[in-house]
């Protein structure tokens, strides 16, 4: 029975050796591929957003009257929303006078929370009407420019009527990007 016992032991420990060392393995290729050693989901950097969009625009939105830089002009981007758009030149495909919203909510889809997301604009909030929300206000999001922010309530970290831009670009890391929603008239220069 002695025997029995100690052969199974020695069989059980070899198969949870075995087992870590392929945990290990798997960690090593994580590693490898994504510069850490679990996977984490970045918000400030705005991961799961669609980047590029239909170029759809809200219902009520107007073109801005003279913008600084009209449709069809090229500027450089100084935003840090995502990856690869800080110090990428793009082209501007649309310029509209809006108030323009940071905030914060938590995604319908039960996902970790977002803190400050950059940019919805006031055509995006749901019964928005025609003042500007004021910071601290609690919202309904209209906009899906992420997974599970449609229909998210949401909080009004900070307000600025402003021109916004719809733009298209290629990032710095290679992805080509059309009819991206906002970059706003300050994180736009011609140099």
């Amino acid at each position: 029975m002695k025997k029995l016992l100690m052969g199974f032991l020695t069989v059980f420990a070899a198969m949870s050796l075995a087992a870590c060392a392929e945990e290990s393995k798997e960690v090593v290729q994580t590693e490898e591929h994504t510069g850490h050693a679990e996977e984490t989901t970045d918000h400030s950097a705005h991961s799961g957003m669609d980047h590029s969009g239909s170029g759809e625009l809200p219902e009520g939105l107007k073109n801005a009257e003279n913008p600084t830089f009209p449709v069809g002009t090229k500027a450089m981007m100084h935003a840090d929303h995502m990856e690869g758009m800080d110090g990428a030149e793009a082209t501007i495909v649309g310029a509209f006078s809006t108030t323009v919203y940071a905030v914060s909510y938590t995604p319908v889809n039960g996902g970790d929370p977002v803190t400050n997301h950059k940019w919805v604009i006031h055509e995006e909030i749901d019964q928005a009407g025609t003042e500007p929300f004021e910071k601290g206000a609690e919202v309904v999001l209209n906009a899906d420019h992420m997974d599970g922010m449609k229909g998210a309530t949401a909080t009004i970290d900070s307000a600025e009527e402003t021109t916004v831009y719809m733009v298209d670009y290629t990032s710095t890391t290679g992805e080509v990007v059309t009819n991206h929603k906002w970059v706003t008239e300050n994180e736009l220069t011609t140099e």
